[in-house]
C-alpha cells in the first residue's frame, strides 16, 4: 500500500489519464491531462542516487554481472578506456540487479506511479542511461519517439514512465525534450532515422516528425523525477559537456494491461529485430515477443494479473 489510495476506475468525465486519488492536486492532474507529463522536484534522495551510481560503476567494471542485463557501449572507445563508465552508454533490463531494481520499489516513486496505473503495478522496462560526451559524432542523440512503439501491451493510459535525473540535466548535457500534448495522438510509424553512422541499435525515431509542434526542454536537478505517458513524443539532445549525464528510469504498467499481437502493425519490424537480438544472445531458435516481456516484467506492488 502507498499513501495514494487509488481506485482502478478512471474518473468519469474530466480526467482520462490519471486515477482518482488523494496525492495529486487537481492542477497536477489537469497539467498531465493537457501535456502528458508531470515533473516532481526533489523526489529521490541523494543517498539513493549515489547507491545507484556505485552499482552502475560496478557493472561497468564487471564486478557484478546481473542476469538478463543489456550493456550498451560505444565500441570505438573501448581501446582507449577499457571496461569503464567512459564506454557504457546504457544499462538496460536491470530487473535482476537488486541494487538498481530498488529504484522501481521506492515508495516515493510508487505512490505517484499508482496515480496512473492503479494499485497492481508491474515494472516492465528498466534503464540507467549514461549519456557520454558527444559533441561531434552525435552518436547518442535519441531521435524524437513514442515509447509505446516498443511495448506490445495496452491500454496506453495505464502505462507510465518514471525518469529521474541523477545529476543536473539541461540543454548543454542533453536533457529530455518533450512535445506537450502529443500523448493525445495515435502511435506513429517509427524506424531508424537517416543519420549516416549516428544511430544506436534500437534507437528508433518518428519517420515523419512534425517540426511545427513546440518542444520543451526539461531542465532537471538531481533527484527530480518526471512521469510521462507512453505516447508523449520525446527525445534527448547531445551531450556537449565533458561530463556524463546519468538518469535512471522505469516504465511501469498496471498488471491488468494485456498483451497484443503486433503483426501487421507499425510495430511488426521492431518485433523481428528484438527476436533476432534475443535469439542471438541466448542461442535460441525462436522466441515470442510476449515471452521476452514476461522475462523482463517484475511485480512491484499488488497482484500480477495479466502481464
Amino acid at each position: 500500500p502507498t499513501s495514494a489510495q487509488v481506485s482502478v476506475v478512471p474518473h468519469s468525465g474530466r480526467f482520462c489519464y490519471t486515477l482518482d486519488n488523494d496525492l495529486l492536486t487537481t492542477e497536477q492532474r489537469q497539467f498531465y491531462e493537457d501535456n502528458g507529463y508531470l515533473l516532481i522536484r526533489n523526489l529521490v534522495s541523494d543517498e539513493d542516487i549515489e547507491r545507484f551510481r556505485k552499482e552502475f560503476t560496478r557493472i561497468c567494471k564487471r564486478e557484478v554481472k546481473p542476469p538478463g542485463v543489456m550493456i550498451m557501449k560505444d565500441e570505438s572507445l573501448r581501446s582507449q578506456f577499457g571496461q569503464s563508465e567512459k564506454v557504457v552508454n546504457k544499462v538496460q533490463d536491470f530487473q535482476e540487479d537488486e541494487e538498481l531494481f530498488r529504484y522501481c520499489t521506492l515508495p516515493e516513486v510508487l505512490k505517484y506511479v499508482e496515480c496512473f496505473t492503479g494499485p497492481n503495478i508491474m515494472a516492465m522496462h528498466t534503464m540507467l542511461i549514461n549519456k557520454l560526451p558527444d559533441s561531434e559524432k552525435q552518436t547518442f542523440l535519441h531521435p524524437m519517439h513514442q515509447d509505446l512503439h516498443y511495448f506490445p501491451f495496452r491500454p496506453a493510459s495505464r502505462i507510465v514512465c518514471a525518469w529521474t535525473a541523477m545529476e543536473r540535466a539541461d540543454q548543454d548535457n542533453g536533457c529530455l525534450v518533450v512535445q506537450p500534448g502529443t500523448h493525445k495522438t495515435t502511435l506513429k510509424p517509427h524506424g531508424y532515422p537517416e543519420w549516416e553512422g549516428k544511430t544506436n541499435k534500437l534507437f528508433h525515431g518518428l519517420l515523419d516528425e512534425d517540426e511545427k509542434i513546440p518542444k520543451v526542454h526539461l531542465v532537471m536537478e538531481k533527484g527530480d523525477t518526471v512521469f510521462f505517458h507512453p505516447l508523449l513524443i520525446h527525445g534527448s539532445g547531445i551531450n556537449r559537456t565533458k561530463g556524463f549525464r546519468k538518469s535512471i528510469s522505469c516504465h511501469f504498467a498496471s498488471s491488468e494491461c494485456h498483451y497484443i499481437d503486433v503483426k501487421n502493425t507499425t510495430q511488426e519490424h521492431l518485433e523481428k529485430e528484438l527476436q533476432e537480438m534475443v535469439c542471438k544472445k541466448y542461442n535460441a531458435t525462436s522466441v515470442e515477443l510476449k515471452d521476452i516481456w514476461n522475462f523482463r516484467a517484475r511485480l512491484v506492488q499488488g497482484e500480477r494479473i495479466n502481464l
